[in-house]
């Protein structure tokens, strides 16, 4: 079958030894240009057929149909945007009924065989997409568009289950994806092109990880939004809006924004990780990278983009089996589930060199490294937030209305007590600063161990064994000394207090009204 640039279309069925000649389709203007035309995978007498019809100033979108090997034809743009010429179609190559349609303002798909069309966004610009084409295997949708690239929407595989009544529902998560569990390589010793310079070309691959392809009906509104919304709508219908009271505005301000909740758990039920997601309407999705939460202290400062070495801190990897994950919405930190757990299965890829063969004790050993790795640095970071008192505290006692003997010198003794934790915790930087090598701290070795299970799904090392087992004995002696000298600033605090030094952080204030 071809079309030509002046509306007609040729069929043949001994391989062009004959042509019929196929004009005048009803519904499509004299001499429109056929654009395409694509035979559907599933029956060798269904084609589908764009036109394009803009050199004339017909900018409507025009998608025929044919069953009967091209000799009638019927539209099926429907509800396509009256302004948006059609360039190109593809047909899903598992459900018949699902369709693409590439047009001059964005990516469309129907799964109803063309009666509703919806449009795909997640970044997609509005740009004319020219042609399509489906990476079966992964179920890849791939768009060459006019001047703007090449887009890929990874398996798609969920727009075949997207039912008329998963869209009546409030809220759904599509069916799972096996998701593979792998370290990626660095084959140039960073992640994507390392230090190659820009002239060395290279593209991400997709995250490692489970993807969640959810649909949620509605935004879920603060009370501030859902007033702003009725306001709208009263000024669209030539009513005065109200004016909120003071009452309603503080709480519209005390309110916490809503967010989505993804609870991930294993075969035992166990909690494995909780995700955040915004609470928006429509068709999203969200990637569980197959790690458990990182130990690390909660931070909310962002990784330096234009640092390659300043990474996220990560979890250690989940073991391969199967796992269920629930949505919910949280809304005044309220947490109502929306969608019941759906299974899936995380299968490992066994690419490794030396892969583990008990995973069981692999998985027990990595959680032994991330509550010692947790503790320890919560201890760390509690013992810089002891060191900064002390700052304020020696400030403090200079500024206090009368003299504080002693007080000076208690500040002294706790300080050289910090000095010497943070030699245990993290090494002796004023000799590392001046020798090649020192002993490492608690932290040092803690910290190699996690790395190795961070980046490894071989079986621990002896030494990982033994260098863990050291520092937890380490670790077990330093502990209560930081909580002792907490103690003691809690001491020197009440002294401050008791003798009107100025505020210092972590210290209430002591006052009495006076009449």
């Amino acid at each position: 079958m071809a079309g030509t640039d002046d509306g007609l279309i040729q069929v043949t069925t001994d391989g062009g030894k004959n042509w019929k000649q196929i004009d005048n389709i009803p519904g499509v203007p004299a001499r429109t240009y056929v654009n395409q035309i694509i035979a559907s995978p599933h029956d060798k007498n269904i084609f589908y057929a764009t036109f394009n019809h803009h050199r004339y100033g017909d900018f409507k979108p025009y998608i025929f149909k044919s069953i009967d090997g091209g000799i009638s034809w019927s539209p099926i743009q429907n509800n396509l945007p009256a302004r948006g010429t059609v360039y190109s179609i593809a047909e899903d190559h598992v459900d018949r009924n699902l369709l693409f349609a590439g047009t001059e303002f964005g990516i469309y798909f129907s799964n109803t065989g063309g009666q509703q069309w919806i449009q795909l966004k997640g970044g997609m610009p509005t740009i004319a997409v020219r042609d399509i084409a489906i990476q079966k295997r992964e179920n890849d949708l791939v768009l060459a568009t006019f001047g703007r690239s090449f887009y890929v929407l990874d398996d798609y595989s969920s727009l075949r289950n997207a039912t008329a009544e998963t869209f009546k529902s409030d809220a759904h998560i599509f069916p799972i994806k096996e998701a593979l569990s792998y370290i990626e390589e660095t084959p140039v010793g960073y992640p994507l092109k390392g230090f190659q310079g820009e002239s060395y070309y290279a593209t991400p691959n997709p995250a490692v990880g489970a993807v969640f392809c959810y649909y949620l009906k509605d935004d879920i509104l603060t009370i501030k939004e859902a007033r702003q919304k009725a306001e709208k709508e009263k000024i669209k219908n030539g009513e005065p809006p109200f004016y909120p009271s003071a009452d309603s505005i503080r709480m519209e301000d005390a309110q916490p924004a809503p967010y989505l909740l993804f609870t991930i758990t294993d075969e035992s039920g166990g909690v494995v990780r909780k995700i955040k997601a915004p609470a928006k309407k429509g068709m999203n999705r969200i990637k569980w990278d197959l790690r458990y939460a990182a130990p690390s202290p909660v931070s909310f400062q962002s990784p330096d983009a234009t640092n390659p070495y300043d990474q996220a801190p990560i979890g250690y990897m989940t073991m391969p089996g199967n796992y269920k994950v629930s949505l919910s919405k949280v809304v005044d930190d309220k947490i109502t589930e929306i969608v019941a757990p759906q299974s899936f299965v995380v299968k490992a890829l066994n690419a490794a060199t030396l892969v583990a063969s008990d995973k069981k004790a692999l998985d027990a050993f990595c959680k032994k490294v991330n509550d010692l790795f947790r503790a320890t640095s919560a201890a760390d970071a509690y013992r810089s937030e002891l060191v900064s008192k002390i700052k304020y505290m020696k400030q403090a006692v200079i500024d206090a209305p009368q003299p504080m003997a002693g007080v000076t010198q208690q500040i002294q003794a706790v300080e050289k007590r910090l000095r010497e934790v943070d030699i245990k915790l993290n090494g002796d930087a004023s000799i590392a600063r001046r020798e090649f090598e020192t002993p490492p701290g608690i932290n040092g070795r803690v910290g190699n161990v996690a790395f190795n299970i961070l980046n490894a799904t071989s079986a621990p090392t002896n030494t990982n064994i033994q260098s863990l087992e050291i520092a937890a004995n380490q670790f077990a002696n330093v502990l209560p000394e930081i909580k002792s000298i907490d103690m003691e600033i809690k001491k020197i605090e009440q002294l401050l207090e008791q003798n009107n030094a100025p505020y210092t952080p972590g210290r209430m204030p002591e006052w009495i009204k006076k009449n």
